[in-house]
C-alpha cells in the first residue's frame, strides 16, 4: 500500500512515526533522523517523512553545508549509488539518505535523489530534492529552470510560475524564465477545479480535512498548552545560558504564537531578528504580520460587540474607536511594507504588496510606480496588470487603462474569474471612454460563460432593448 500520510502506516510504524515526531519537537535531531528513515526503509513513497528527515538533518547541521560538499570525501559511496540507479533505485535513494544526513543541501546528492527518484516512479520525491538544492542556494538559477520543467511536466503549472519569478528575482532579464512563466501561468489559468492537492497544507498531508479540525480542537484542549509550557521553561532555561541563540529565540517566538500570546511572540521575534541584525529578513516579515494580526484581532472584536450591541450607549464611542483602529492599521500596513520593499528592492513579490496597499489606499500615483515593476514577475503578472488598469482608470488615463487590460485580458485563454474581472473593469473603461460598442463586446463575452457575473446580464439586455 502507497503511504501518503501518518494514517496509512502499518500499527508497528505509526509508534515509530509518533517517536520521531517528539524527538523533531524536542529537537533531538540525531534520533528524529534514524526513526524517519527506518520508516523510509518500508516505505520510500512517504513524501512527508523525507521532508522531515531533511528538516532533522538542516536542525542538526544548523543550515551549513557540509566541508566536503556531500559527496567529495565518500568517492567510493558514490560509485556504488550511481551502479545501484539502473538496477535498485530504491536502494539508490536509502543510501543517498546517508549522505543528505550529513548535507542535506548538498547539490550533487540531491542531483542523485532526483534521478533515483525518477527511476523509480516516484516524482514528488525527485521536486523535493530540487527544491531542496534551491533552498540551499536561493541563486541556483540552473536548478530552479530545471525544477520550474518538472512541475510543467508534472502538470503543476501554479508552483511552476512561482519558480520563474524567483529565477525573475535573480536575473530579471532572463528570457527563457520570461516565457516560462508566461506559459506556466497560462497553463494555471486552465487548471479547473477546487484546492490542488499540492498546495495542501501540512495538517492536510496527515490527516484529512475533518479529522484534523477535529484533532487538532482537541489537542490545543488537553495537550498543547501543557506541552508547550514544557517546551517554554526548557528554552527560557537554554536563552539564560546562551542568550545569543536565534534557533532557540525564533523557537520560543513561535510557542507563544501557538498559544496565541500575540505580545510575546512579536518580542522574541524582533529579539530574535535584533541577533542578526536584522539581516534574517523572515524573523522580521513575522513580527510584522503578528502586529497587523493584532489589529485585526481588535477590529474584529469592535465589529462583533457593535453588531450585537446596537443600542448601546457607547455605541458611538465604540464606532469611533474602531474607525481609529482601522486606519492605525492602514498606516502600519504601509510602512511595514514600505520598508520591506527599501530593504530588498529587487523582490518584485514585495513591490506588487506595496502597490495593491498604496491603491487600496487611493494612492494611486504611488501605487502605478510598484505595479508597474510587480508585472515582471510572471506569479503576479496578471494581478499586477488587474490593478495597474484600475489605476490608471482613477487617474483619469483611459487609454493607458484599456491598453493594459487588453494586453492582461489576451493573456488569457480561458474565461476563468480572473479574465471575467479584468474584461469586466475593461468594459467600464471603455464606457468611461464614451466607446459604448466595445464596452458592450465586454459585457457580452462574460455572459456568454456566466450570465450572473455581477451586473452583466442587465447590461447586455439593455443594450438590446436600446438598439430595437
Amino acid at each position: 500500500m502507497s503511504v501518503r500520510s501518518e494514517k496509512d502506516l502499518p500499527a508497528n510504524l505509526r509508534a515509530v512515526w509518533l517517536k520521531a515526531m517528539s524527538a523533531l519537537e524536542l529537537r533531538n535531531f540525531g534520533y528524529a533522523s534514524q526513526l524517519y528513515q527506518s520508516i523510509l526503509r518500508a516505505h520510500p513513497e512517504f513524501l512527508l517523512a523525507r521532508q522531515l528527515t531533511r528538516k532533522a538533518a538542516v536542525g542538526k547541521s544548523s543550515g551549513k553545508k557540509g566541508m566536503l560538499g556531500g559527496l567529495s570525501g565518500a568517492s567510493f559511496s558514490v560509485m556504488k549509488i550511481q551502479g545501484l540507479l539502473k538496477k535498485d533505485p530504491v536502494a539508490a535513494m536509502e543510501a543517498i539518505e546517508k549522505i543528505l544526513e550529513g548535507d542535506p543541501f548538498s547539490a550533487s546528492a540531491n542531483q542523485l535523489l532526483r534521478e533515483a527518484a525518477l527511476a523509480a516512479k516516484l516524482p514528488d520525491i525527485a521536486e523535493f530534492a530540487l527544491e531542496t538544492i534551491v533552498e540551499g542556494n536561493a541563486k541556483d538559477t540552473k536548478t530552479m529552470h530545471e525544477l520550474a520543467r518538472l512541475y510543467m511536466n508534472h502538470e503543476k503549472p501554479s508552483k511552476a510560475v512561482d519558480v520563474y519569478g524567483k529565477i525573475l528575482e535573480v536575473a530579471p532579464n532572463d528570457l527563457s524564465a520570461i516565457k516560462g512563466g508566461k506559459d506556466a501561468a497560462a497553463a494555471a489559468s486552465m487548471q479547473k477545479g477546487g484546492w490542488e492537492r499540492e498546495d495542501a497544507s501540512y495538517r492536510d498531508l496527515i490527516r484529512d480535512k475533518d479529522e484534523a479540525v477535529a484533532l487538532e480542537q482537541k489537542s490545543r484542549v488537553v495537550r498543547s498548552e501543557e506541552m508547550i509550557n514544557n517546551l517554554l521553561a526548557d528554552l527560557h532555561a537554554k536563552i539564560e545560558a546562551e542568550p545569543e541563540n536565534v534557533d532557540a529565540c525564533r523557537r520560543i517566538a513561535e510557542l507563544y504564537e501557538q498559544k496565541e500570546d500575540l505580545a510575546n511572540a512579536i518580542a522574541w521575534f524582533d529579539y530574535a531578528a535584533s541577533l542578526t541584525n536584522n539581516s534574517d529578513l523572515s524573523l522580521i516579515r513575522k513580527a510584522s504580520d503578528l502586529r497587523i494580526k493584532q489589529y485585526d484581532e481588535s477590529v474584529a472584536a469592535f465589529e462583533k460587540f457593535l453588531e450585537e450591541n446596537p443600542d448601546s450607549s457607547d455605541f458611538q464611542t465604540c464606532s469611533q474607536q474602531l474607525e481609529d483602529i482601522r486606519r492605525q492599521r492602514a498606516i502600519l500596513q504601509q510602512d511595514e511594507a514600505r520598508r520591506r520593499v527599501e530593504r530588498n528592492p529587487t523582490d518584485l513579490m514585495l513591490r506588487f504588496e506595496l502597490g495593491e496597499i498604496y491603491m487600496n489606499a487611493g494612492q494611486f500615483r504611488e501605487a502605478v510606480s510598484e505595479l508597474q515593476k510587480a508585472r515582471q514577475n510572471p506569479a503576479v503578472r496578471l494581478k499586477a496588470m488587474s490593478l495597474l488598469g484600475r489605476c490608471y482608470k482613477e487617474r483619469g488615463m483611459f487609454d493607458l487603462a484599456a491598453e493594459t487590460l487588453a494586453n492582461a485580458a489576451s493573456e488569457i485563454h480561458q474565461m476563468d474569474s480572473v479574465k471575467k474581472d479584468i474584461t469586466y473593469q475593461l468594459g467600464l473603461v471603455y464606457e468611461d471612454m464614451g466607446q459604448k460598442e466595445k464596452a458592450i463586446d465586454c459585457m457580452k463575452q462574460i455572459y456568454a460563460v456566466d450570465s450572473g457575473y455581477r451586473d452583466v446580464e442587465r447590461r447586455v439586455e439593455m443594450s438590446y432593448e436600446q438598439s430595437a
